[in-house]
């Protein structure tokens, strides 16, 4: 299960991460020293749960769940007891006053329910400015990333989303879509020809006639997944 903690005090951070390491089922994703760091983060990657302190300067925790549209589990870490009611109004799983103590966050991950396996994608709406498509994601052979949004490559067409590459990797088909590197998610069945290039990676030609460099390392997954 995939985590973020959220803090502005970088001991608070490490100690939950020193209490945390207790719990194999958690792996923590990355820490947020602020609200506006960890929106940043949160859409990348598609975290779990959030270990959410309140008072932050200039964005409380409160604040910041206010600005996200798909809501994680929430786990308070606060020093101040004058808001847990308001934390159960929003629904989080527990709150827990610091210093935590080992049994209180051994309880509190307890609640965690398991992460749901969202279902797969079969279309996609895109919306570009006054166009829009509600496109088969079948007949999108390329994704590519471009900060938190994702340019969709179709019929020709390549307008930008604000979703992540990493949020449409969850919900794509791995036998039909490739992640060919950092930034790039290729469609197996566009695939036209693949090539070694000049540094031993495997260069992709699609359909479309682009053509898309793999890293060294998918590059031998690549491989296995063409049975090459």
């Amino acid at each position: 299960m995939k985590a973020l903690i959220v803090d502005d005090e970088r001991i608070a951070r490490q100690e939950l991460r020193r209490l945390l390491a207790a719990h194999p089922g958690i792996q923590i994703a990355a820490e947020a020293h602020n609200g506006e760091q960890a929106l940043g983060l949160i859409p990348k990657l598609a975290v779990d749960v959030i270990f959410l302190d309140i008072q932050m300067p200039e964005m409380t925790g409160f604040e910041m769940l206010a600005r996200l549209d798909d809501v994680p589990q929430i786990i308070f870490t606060t020093a101040y007891d004058e808001y847990a009611i308001r934390a159960f109004e929003v629904s989080a799983l527990d709150y827990l006053l610091k210093p935590i103590a080992p049994e209180r966050l051994a309880a509190a991950v307890a609640k965690l329910r398991p992460p749901k396996i969202p279902p797969r994608l079969e279309q996609v709406f895109v919306r570009d400015g006054e166009r829009c498509w509600l496109v088969r994601v079948a007949d999108i052979y390329l994704l590519e990333s471009e900060g938190n949004y994702t340019r969709v490559c179709f019929k020709g067409e390549r307008p930008l989303i604000a979703r992540s590459l990493a949020a449409l990797e969850a919900r794509l088909d791995p036998a039909m879509f490739f992640r060919t590197g950092r930034a790039q998610i290729v469609n197996l069945k566009w695939v036209q020809a693949v090539e070694t290039g000049p540094s031993g990676n495997l260069v992709i030609t699609l359909r479309s006639g682009e053509t898309v460099a793999a890293s060294r390392r998918q590059s031998v997954a690549l491989k296995d997944a063409l049975s090459l």
